[in-house]
């Protein structure tokens, strides 16, 4: 990050505002809805301003700027239209160590103004480091439209309901759980979709009856939600994956899942590290069964996310027959499986009406499996084979299916770190793919496709680090939502 982002309680505090014109009265508008003390320096003011000066909502002082009307103050702002006085105003603020900010010019400020969408005392603010103004502004009227109006409302009874809840519900765990079912429930619908009025006293009798329930239950008991994260890029997490990271206590990860999926967790889950990588020390999976069920005992509630789709090779299956056996409960959300992500994202159809009518998924990995695979099924011609995990093991499934009668010149690719922007793609037949991938050091993870369909790589390859920065941006522009109506994830 290149700012720290913080919010400053200005109600009743002194700040100095250097500028009259148009610019400054924007900052100023801002600025008296926090309820600041404002000073304007300026040889003259806009009409507007002037207005508010004369009514006192501001203190005008007619003239120049002099370094000593900084004094006491909390915060500086310099919006003239002349470089060298807003350079002049930055370097007194900054030797009496008081935050400045200089419209339109990030270099001589200490802070920046971001976009904001004001639904008080929910604020939301968005900027770019001063890099596009245009696209924060973009973001926050795609924001002002997804939150729904009467946001401040709901807030505001849930702030006045704080002690209340907190006497009622001691373990925080459980009150955080109740505040989360109060905001996917009834009473915030109504609020949001202004059925219900928040300071109502119907609203409050409401809100008691559901306290009480809570407050005479026991603590939940734990639960796990098995997630598949897709094969690495953020973008193709569903959005019920996203609600269960958000709403978990704990997260249990392998080396598959990317930074950037795990770092969209709830800020204060506890993140454990679970993976396992070949030829080196790791959680063995009972390991991992047994804390999965230690955690969910404990009444937590577990986010395991695995890379890809936790069905096809993570043995997801494993780990729900002991939380089975152990009377946990549990649920799954299926993610996009390595071979279709990295297959669409390499520009590879997995079948092709002229190329490949069957589709089989093969590990790799552990040691004897290629031993146990049915080779004669995977050479017969019109399919699609995908080896998962199968690098360590390229020269002999090459082998193996040579043996069995598949021509040397069949076509074949490695995918490395699919879907990321560190993607690449190597592609030749079984005779020479192994001495490409050497020559390339490619690196696990690698995902290992054979078949004819893989010659459609340079003629439908599409994705490559500039284009990993896109489904963000797509993102952005396609948020939708009921504005009025129930808060969801």
């Amino acid at each position: 990050m290149d700012y720290f982002p913080i919010f400053l309680r200005l109600a009743g505090e002194p700040v100095l505002v250097v500028g009259g014109g148009e610019v400054a009265a924007r900052k100023i508008d801002l600025l008296l809805r926090t309820g600041a003390k404002v000073t304007v320096v300026a040889p003259e003011l806009l009409a507007s301003l002037a207005d508010k000066a004369r009514i006192g909502e501001i203190e005008y002082i007619a003239g120049e700027f002099r370094p000593e009307l900084l004094d006491g103050k909390r915060v500086a702002i310099a919006a003239t239209d002349k470089h060298a006085i807003n350079a002049w105003v930055a370097h007194q603020a900054e030797r009496r160590n008081i935050p400045v900010n200089v419209v339109d010019d990030r270099e001589l400020s200490r802070f920046i103004v971001p976009a904001i969408v004001d639904r008080s005392p929910v604020v939301v603010a968005v900027a770019s480091s001063g890099d596009a103004p245009v696209l924060t502004r973009r973001l926050r009227e795609k924001l002002e439209s997804f939150l729904p109006s009467r946001l401040g409302a709901l807030a505001k009874l849930a702030g006045s309901l704080r002690t209340a809840v907190k006497g009622r519900i001691e373990n925080a765990g459980a009150r955080r759980r109740f505040w989360e079912n109060f905001f996917d429930g009834e009473i915030a619908s109504d609020v949001l979709a202004g059925r219900a009025d928040a300071e109502s006293a119907d609203t409050r009798a409401r809100f008691d009856e559901a306290l009480q329930r809570a407050g005479g239950e026991p603590i939940a008991p734990g639960e796990v939600v098995l997630v598949g994260a897709g094969p690495g890029d953020p973008g193709l997490l569903t959005i019920r994956a996203l609600r269960a990271l958000q709403n978990a206590d704990v997260v249990l990860y392998d080396r598959l899942v990317s930074e950037e999926i795990v770092d969209l967790a709830r800020r204060d889950a506890e993140r454990l590290y679970v993976g396992k990588a070949a030829g080196s020390a790791h959680v063995s999976q009972e390991q991992i069964n047994s804390l999965l069920v230690r955690l969910a005992k404990q009444g937590k509630r577990v986010c395991r996310l695995k890379g890809g789709d936790p069905f096809i090779f993570g043995r997801g299956g494993e780990e729900l027959e002991a939380l089975a056996a152990e009377g946990i409960r549990f649920e799954v959300v299926p993610g996009i499986t390595a071979a279709a992500g990295c297959a669409a994202y390499a520009g590879i159809p997995l079948t092709h009406r002229d190329h490949a009518q069957a589709l089989t998924f093969v590990t790799g990995h552990c040691k004897g499996e290629t031993d146990k695979v049915d080779w004669e099924l995977l050479a017969r011609p019109g399919q699609t084979s995908v080896f998962y995990m199968g690098l360590g093991h390229l020269e002999n499934i090459a082998a193996k299916l040579q043996e069995h009668g598949v021509p040397a010149d069949r076509a074949a690719a490695v995918i490395e770190e699919g879907t990321r922007a560190q993607q690449r793609v190597v592609t030749g037949t079984l005779a020479d793919l192994a001495d490409k991938v050497r020559e390339a050091a490619i690196q696990s993870p690698a995902l290992l496709i054979v078949g004819e369909v893989t010659r459609l790589h340079d003629t439908l390859r599409w994705f490559n680090a500039a284009a990993a920065q896109r489904p963000s941006l797509i993102g952005a522009w396609s948020l939708a939502g009921n504005t009025e109506g129930r808060l969801s994830a």
